[in-house]
């Protein structure tokens, strides 16, 4: 079993709802990957202005899957306006 952690930084203009309808568009980029904790940081400020916006909305999800994380998962991220930065780390 391959664990993945996984960070989100979001924009603070997304609404609850938004967020929602964000990550179960994620889980269907993900595929079979199991997501078995997701934790909600809240909004913190940024060091630094990234695409113009100095706060953010971090997401931490754990991550399980018997294979690997699809190719173009993280093109998709980058590619999605509502993230401002991604952290994907294998960890076991």
């Amino acid at each position: 079993m391959r664990l993945y952690d996984l960070v989100l930084v979001l924009r603070t203009s997304l609404s609850a709802p938004e967020r929602k309808k964000f990550m179960e568009q994620v889980v269907t980029w993900l595929g079979d990957v199991k997501i078995a904790k997701e934790d909600e940081w809240g909004q913190k400020p940024l060091a630094y202005k990234i695409k113009k916006e100095s706060a953010g909305v971090y997401l931490k999800l754990n991550l399980e899957t018997e294979t690997s994380i699809p190719t173009d998962f993280e093109t998709r991220l980058i590619r999605n306006d509502s993230v401002l930065r991604h952290l994907l780390i294998r960890t076991k």
